[in-house]
């Protein structure tokens, strides 16, 4: 009767002094492991000097960026994105104890950038829109010159056609003229002589007025050309300026005209930052 309390009290009593140790051992590797968490956590913390030193570097990098291909406002709201952050990181690092100049001042440059960044926006635009015109009016040119050879080539066609036809008729009032000349008439008949002679002034009237077509035709055609080629030369003059004048405003598509905005920016935050250093100490 008297092992079955001892038995227990003993059992009991071990299983109180195991659970003590196992618990103490577990406290101290919980603070064991919550003080390497720390000591981990603290040596990775940036330091001031070397928050400023990546922000100074960011900064740079974002003011000598170019952007690889027109049109060069498709990278501007990526761009303005990725300056925002790099200044919102630098502000909320527990380091960095921003001031209200600095704000004021961080403000006034993203303002001013947004506003050089819109109108690089519309003047890209404008540029955009005298490419298109510029393709308009080469296409108008070769247009030009196509419906000039054609417009020529159907007067020309025009008037050999009717040259053919009445050099064809002075020809044949030339033979008839001939053949008229070479009739033998009677001296005995006064009426077959007044005959030939009528004849001959018949045809040589024909043929004058023949002639006298043929050169005017000839002359109206030459006009016609003449008038053909002034429309097309002053036509083609006025569209030709036009791509010229375009063609001065299109080069400056090729070059981004942010540059020197975006560089000047970053310029303004990075000498910004520099002046808050000299004003505010770092946070302890």
């Amino acid at each position: 009767m008297s092992y079955r309390p001892q038995t227990s009290s003993r059992r009991n009593s071990g299983r109180g002094r195991g659970k003590v140790r196992h618990e103490k051992g577990k406290t101290k590797g919980q603070k064991h492991r919550s003080g390497g968490k720390y000591l981990l956590e603290a040596s990775e913390a940036p330091t001031f000097e070397e928050v400023v030193e990546k922000t100074l570097g960011r900064l740079s990098n974002l003011g000598g960026q170019i952007f690889a291909f027109s049109p060069f406002s498709q990278y501007y709201d990526d761009w303005l994105l990725s300056l925002k952050s790099v200044l919102s990181e630098f502000e909320s690092n527990p380091a960095v104890n921003v001031d209200e100049e600095f704000v004021k001042e961080r403000s006034q440059v993203i303002a001013d950038i947004e506003l050089k960044l819109a109108a690089n926006r519309r003047e890209e635009a404008v540029l955009e829109e005298a490419t298109r015109r510029l393709a308009k009016q080469n296409n108008l040119l070769v247009q030009t010159d196509a419906e000039y050879a054609d417009a020529t080539q159907t007067l020309s066609s025009k008037r050999n056609s009717e040259v053919k036809r009445l050099t064809r008729r002075v020809r044949d009032f030339e033979e008839e003229l001939e053949e008229t000349s070479q009739m033998k008439a009677s001296i005995f008949s006064p009426f077959a002589r007044r005959a030939k002679s009528h004849k001959a002034a018949e045809v040589t009237r024909k043929l004058d007025a023949a002639k006298s077509e043929l050169e005017s035709v000839a002359k109206a055609f030459e006009v016609e050309q003449e008038k053909l080629h002034g429309e097309y030369e002053e036509k083609k003059q006025a569209v030709t300026e036009q791509v010229r004048s375009l063609e001065k405003k299109v080069e400056g598509l090729e070059t981004d005209g942010s540059v020197e905005n975006r560089q000047f920016a970053c310029e303004e935050l990075v000498n910004a930052v520099k002046a808050l250093v000299q004003r505010k100490p770092p946070l302890q």
